[in-house]
């Protein structure tokens, strides 16, 4: 079989099967499968913004925006929309090609629509992809962010359909895969991946990667998060994922999804280099960039694209950029010691 073909019929056991092949194997087998479909040595570079911070009526037992819990997270409403255009200059500037936009909900009201629709106009005016994570999605209201220019809808699985209840109890594994469906009817392209080190059992990680990969058409972007523990929520005190065990995720999921962009996020903090670069060589190729990834920490933006230059990797180029303007954001982004900051609290 044609390693690059995509298929929507992959069992436990062949899932199984990959995860114990012996971890070189694995990470060949990984890499040949991302040469045939991607250029190496490019990482998509995406930046995400909280627009809307804390209060959130779900119950996920990871986030700490969940209103159920007690952290120390400060509740922040909607952002204005020309601040959040301001921050999605101030990403371009530095490299990314993606600005994706983070609200704590449920599920947007009606009310909120015109300011996230306008948002999605003005930041794809600057040149970039545009993404959002606003909870569960009606096919309405998925109709309408495609109409105002939206790119991507993020909507994460999380975990596997039998591990889900232990995570989350305010919402359905359907109910996410429903959302799901609205976003592709709409004509817009999928974010979906899940989270690792929950607690869960390595059977819970094949059956999140096997109900990614066996969806009608599979996630254009797979984010793989691991866990950032935070303290106030019930995961805080959950045993830490073996990092190999992690590198495996990211080559299966190369594996199985072979044309989708499989992105390296939440956990880079946690994460040295070598660990990142071993992600990169099993097929890893995008990142969330920036000191924030929603409300936790991320390498700082400066400190990626020094990782990037010594793997003699750089970012991938959005193909409506001219080689000149591409050059000059990567020089800047490389050179600018000076702004650790990609953008500051909402307010």
């Amino acid at each position: 079989m044609d390693m690059a073909t995509v298929r929507h019929d992959w069992t436990h056991q062949e899932v199984k099967a990959l995860f114990e092949m012996p971890f070189n194997d694995l990470l060949f087998k990984a890499a040949s499968i991302h040469r045939e479909n991607f250029n190496p040595n490019e990482v998509q570079i995406s930046t995400l913004l909280s627009i809307k911070t804390g209060a959130c009526p779900e119950d996920c037992k990871y986030c700490p925006q969940s209103g159920h819990y007690k952290t120390d997270l400060e509740r922040e409403r909607l952002m204005e929309v020309e601040k959040v255009v301001e921050q999605a200059r101030l990403a371009k500037q530095k490299g990314a090609t993606r600005f994706c936009m983070g609200a704590a909900w449920s599920d947007p009201k009606d009310r909120d629509m015109p300011y996230i629709e306008k948002m999605v106009k003005e930041v794809k005016e600057l040149g970039l992809e545009t993404c959002m994570t606003l909870g569960m999605l009606d096919n309405d209201k998925a109709h309408a962010l495609k109409s105002a220019g939206l790119d991507y809808y993020n909507h994460n699985l999380d975990t596997s359909p039998e591990y889900y209840q232990q995570i989350i109890t305010t919402r359905t594994y359907q109910d996410r895969l429903d959302t799901i469906d609205n976003v592709r009817d709409a004509g817009m392209k999928v974010c979906s991946g899940g989270i690792v080190g929950m607690g869960e059992q390595a059977a819970d990680r094949f059956g999140l990667l096997m109900q990614l990969a066996n969806l009608p058409q599979q996630p254009e972007s797979v984010p793989i998060n691991m866990l950032v523990k935070v303290k106030g929520t019930p995961l805080e005190d959950v045993e830490d994922l073996d990092h190999f065990e992690f590198v495996r995720t990211i080559a299966v999921a190369r594996i199985m999804m072979p044309k989708s962009y499989v992105r390296l996020s939440a956990g880079r903090t946690a994460m040295n280099e070598q660990m990142q670069s071993m992600c990169f060589f099993a097929g890893a190729n995008s990142i969330f960039y920036g000191d924030k990834l929603l409300t936790t920490e991320n390498p700082e933006a400066d400190a990626d694209m020094n990782l990037l230059k010594k793997l003699g990797m750089k970012p991938e180029e959005r193909h409506d950029y001219s080689d000149e303007a591409y050059e000059a954001s990567l020089s800047s982004a490389i050179a600018d010691k000076a702004t650790s900051e990609l953008f500051y609290e909402a307010n």
